[in-house]
């Protein structure tokens, strides 16, 4: 496990809970972990037979330590990209049918940002699901009429949601 400042893992009951939560929709999706981090959720789709896992960080260390671990795990379905989220974006022409959210806490307005530019690149599939994850204390809004809420649970200081993409509209 990497040791770095402000990197912050999904705990684990908090990932059993949401992978139990997506456990249809994970086979043959394609991924985004916008915040990939530790790589905990990103990993566990592409252990769950995820099509592709794309794994975003802006942290060159932590982006060579994920690196290092789908090398290690033999994680063929996965690439890492070190880089801003955002930008990536709006570089990159793919589209997703799963995406995951988490960004530092510090940062809670790249939540909201990220959803933005996601819908505004057109890099969600219609139905495509979207966790998010964010402090206890704080209220999470989503911001697109396309957008609402599928499941949303706490776990000690943690609130997390799964949202979905509209279908049409």
């Amino acid at each position: 496990m990497l040791d770095k400042d402000g990197l912050r893992p999904t705990p684990d009951r908090v990932r059993e809970t949401v992978f139990n939560w997506l456990s249809k929709d994970v086979p043959g999706a394609s991924v985004l972990d916008c915040f990939a981090g530790a790589g905990g959720l990103g990993l566990e789709a592409a252990s769950r037979e995820a099509r592709s896992v794309t794994l975003v960080d802006k942290d060159r260390e932590v982006a060579a330590h994920l690196k290092r671990q789908c090398e290690r795990l033999q994680a063929k379905n996965t690439r890492v990209i070190n880089a801003d989220v955002l930008s990536f974006l709006e570089t990159s022409e793919d589209d997703y049918e799963l995406v995951f959210i988490d960004p530092p806490y510090v940062a809670d307005e790249l939540r909201l940002q990220l959803l933005s530019k996601l819908i505004e690149l057109n890099r969600l599939r219609p139905g495509a699901l979207i966790y998010l994850e964010w402090p206890k204390q704080q209220v999470m809004e989503l911001n697109h009429a396309r957008l609402s809420w599928v499941k949303q649970k706490t776990a000690g200081k943690v609130r997390y949601a799964i949202a979905q993409w509209g279908l049409s509209g």
